[in-house]
This record gives C-alpha cells, sequence and structure tokens, in this order.
C-alpha cells in the first residue's frame, strides 16, 4: 500500500471515529431524555434537520444555483432518514444504550446489498470475511437481551426489533447520500436533506406526536438535553458526507461499530449497571472484522461512477 493510500486511508478512519464519538453523544442524549419519561423521537429529529436547513440551506441558497439531483431523490432520501431516527430513538424506550448502538450495525449488511445492486460496488472475499465478523457479534446481543436482565430496558426484544427496522431505513439513507456526494456538493445534499427533514417531520409531529409534545415537562435540563442532541446530530450529519464521498456507506458503518466502546463506558460509569460480558465478546468481534474490512478496501471495485455534473446558475429573471 502506498503513503498516499496509507494517509487516505487514515483520514477516512479518524473522520469515521470523529462521526462515531458524535453518534455515541447523540445516543446519551436520548437515553436519558427517556429516562425523563419524554417519548417524541419526532421532535428530537426536528430540531437536527432544522439546524442543517438553517446552515447549509442558507448557504446554498446564497449559491444561486440549481439542484445537481432532483428534489424529489431528496424527498425520498428525507423520508427513510426521519423514519430511520424515529425508530431509532423509539427504542430507547424499550432498551438499553447499549444494545440500540450495537444492534446499528445491521446497517451494514443492508449496505452492502442496496450498494452491490444499485451502485454496482463490487467486494473482495476479505471484506466479506471482515463483515460477517462484524455481523456475527449481533446475535450475541440479542442472546444477551433474551436471556439475561443485563440487557437492560423494559421490553429489549421491541427495542431490538425497532433498532432492526431503523438500520433499514439508515441504509437507504446512507446509499442515497453516497450517491449523491459523489455526483457533485455535499452542501446541496445536507441543505436539502434538512430542509425536506423538517418538512417531513413537521407533518408527522402534527399527525402522531403532537399530545406528547404537549405533555413534555420543558426544564432547563430537558432543553440542554434536546440541545445537545440536535448538536450532536449535527456535526455527525456535517461530517458524514466526507466518509461517504472518500470511501463508502459499508466503511462508513464500520466504523461507528466504536461507538459500542463509549455506549459501553456510559453504561458503566453514568448509569452505574452492569454490562453482560457478551457485550464485550461482540465489540471485539466487530472491532476485528473493522480491521479486516479496512486493510482490504483497495480490493473494492465501484461500479460506474456518476459523472460530476455542472452546477446551472439560476438568473436574476427566474
Amino acid at each position: 500500500m502506498e503513503r498516499k493510500e496509507i494517509w487516505r486511508l487514515a483520514l477516512v478512519l479518524l473522520l469515521g471515529q470523529l462521526v462515531s464519538f458524535f453518534l455515541a453523544v447523540a445516543s446519551f442524549t436520548s437515553s436519558l431524555i427517556a429516562n425523563l419519561g419524554t417519548d417524541t423521537p419526532l421532535t428530537q429529529s426536528w430540531f437536527t434537520y432544522l439546524s442543517l436547513s438553517l446552515v447549509y440551506g442558507v448557504v446554498f441558497f446564497f449559491r444561486g444555483r440549481r439542484l445537481v439531483v432532483p428534489w424529489y431523490w431528496y424527498l425520498a432520501m428525507a423520508i427513510v432518514d426521519v423514519q430511520g431516527n424515529y425508530l431509532s430513538i423509539k427504542a430507547y424506550q424499550y432498551s438499553s444504550i447499549t444494545s440500540v448502538t450495537l444492534l446499528d450495525c445491521w446497517t451494514i449488511p443492508w449496505v452492502i446489498i442496496l450498494t452491490w445492486f444499485a451502485l454496482g460496488t463490487r467486494y473482495s472475499p476479505c471484506q466479506f470475511v471482515g463483515v460477517a465478523v462484524c455481523v456475527s457479534g449481533l446475535g450475541l446481543v440479542l442472546l444477551s437481551d433474551a436471556h439475561i436482565s443485563g440487557g437492560g430496558g423494559s421490553k429489549p426484544i421491541i427495542g431490538d426489533a425497532l433498532v432492526i427496522a431503523a438500520t433499514f431505513c439508515y441504509a437507504f439513507s446512507n446509499v442515497g447520500q453516497e450517491f449523491c456526494v459523489k455526483r457533485k456538493d455535499r452542501v446541496e445534499v445536507l441543505a436539502m436533506l434538512g430542509i425536506l427533514g423538517v418538512l417531513v417531520s413537521t407533518c408527522e409531529i402534527s399527525i402522531f406526536e403532537r399530545k406528547d409534545l404537549e405533555s413534555v415537562k420543558w426544564s432547563a435540563t430537558m432543553i440542554c438535553l434536546f440541545g445537545g442532541y440536535a448538536a450532536a446530530t449535527f456535526l455527525f450529519y456535517s461530517v458524514v458526507p466526507f466518509v461517504l464521498q472518500m470511501s463508502g456507506a459499508t466503511l462508513f458503518n464500520l466504523s461507528l461499530l466504536t461507538s459500542d466502546m463509549w455506549a459501553v463506558s456510559i453504561r458503566i460509569f453514568f448509569y452505574h449497571d452492569e454490562v453482560d460480558w457478551l457485550y464485550f465478546v461482540a465489540f471485539s468481534l466487530v472491532a476485528i472484522g473493522l480491521i479486516i474490512y479496512s486493510v482490504n478496501e483497495k480490493g473494492t471495485v465501484s461500479g460506474k461512477e456518476p459523472e460530476p455534473l455542472e452546477y446551472e446558475r439560476i438568473s436574476q429573471e427566474s
């Protein structure tokens, strides 16, 4: 492996760890909000999309450029992304922070399937071995939650099912973002995801979450938690396109597996709960799988890359 490729891989892994940290902080705040008896997952995500639209939407519109990717693709991405966030946050009402973060690994097989058929990405046998090692740890989490009370949460099996459903939505969103950011501009992707995410989540809040939102007891602690979640997820979404553009959705999701280490630390030092030994075995497996995949990333064969499209500047008359 050449020095340039080593530095590039190191940068991708570093950015992956950065988004992993932001994800761990978002998981921590979501868990605290759920423990305080607040069940408003759509509202939590609404603040995230609002921050994205205010920052990146303003930058994009001041550029005065037309969309490179049709708006309806962004709408589809926003819909599945909102549902993914809803299901993932909802899972904290039933399961523990450790289970939720570990089961996020299910995004990986979905992403591989989608990139294989949608983007034409081909993976080397060693990469499949790395992914298989990562996924093998998921069965240990399910086993622990089903038979051991250390899994945490009132109904861990329901929580696990919600997370797995969320990963399917995340996979569509990640692959869609990878396709879009490799066409031209990260700012356009984040701006449209934020704007349309606000619209989609606002509609769903008015239908499904209005009563829950009215019952929230707002306090300084609750406001700080909502603000912390919005800040963490805003930074998460801001760094994600860099990882997707430099590598892809698969390595991005594999990099997120290290957020489980932060989740375990939070479980021990903040919740004062005992963590079952199966969690440590599961984390060891996904860490080994990540190393195997990263070393053999050069073997990935991408399909025909989408041609970068030139922007068309909007005239003053338009």
